[in-house]
């Protein structure tokens, strides 16, 4: 479908370009998570997440938050697909997603922010942190 885009003006050749561009679909599903990113209590919380599994009540006392309120926004990161969480008896315990998108958006808010990951134990070869602990 791109090679048959003619472009009003000939800045040289973009077919390869155009190819290459992704979807509406595909740039949605990451306008999404930048979104997500986009409230600055969703970035405190992703960011400590990224650093340590915790739970609702801990997340909340983390950020002088209600419970209630760190709830919705664990839902909303859930949601697009940055967190994962598992439970443990009457506990749910929160971390980074197991996603290749989200250890880069981990990634990716270390170095906007100028901060590192706490612990140095859990990255890989390339130096992101993998969620695991």
């Amino acid at each position: 479908m791109a090679a048959q885009i003619q472009m009003p003006h000939d800045h040289g050749d973009i077919h390869d370009v155009l190819a290459a561009m992704p979807s509406k679909e595909t740039c949605g599903v990451m306008a999404a998570a930048f979104k997500q990113l986009g409230d600055a209590t969703r970035l405190q919380i992703f960011w400590l997440l990224c650093h340590s599994e915790q739970c609702v009540l801990n997340i909340s006392a983390a950020t002088g938050m209600s419970a209630p309120a760190v709830s919705h926004h664990l839902r909303c990161l859930r949601d697009a697909g940055l967190l994962k969480a598992r439970r443990e008896g009457k506990e749910v315990y929160y971390t980074l997603a197991d996603s290749t998108d989200a250890v880069l958006l981990h990634h990716f808010v270390d170095s906007i922010l100028k901060t590192s990951c706490p612990q140095d134990t859990d990255h890989d070869d390339s130096g992101l942190h993998t969620g695991k602990s």
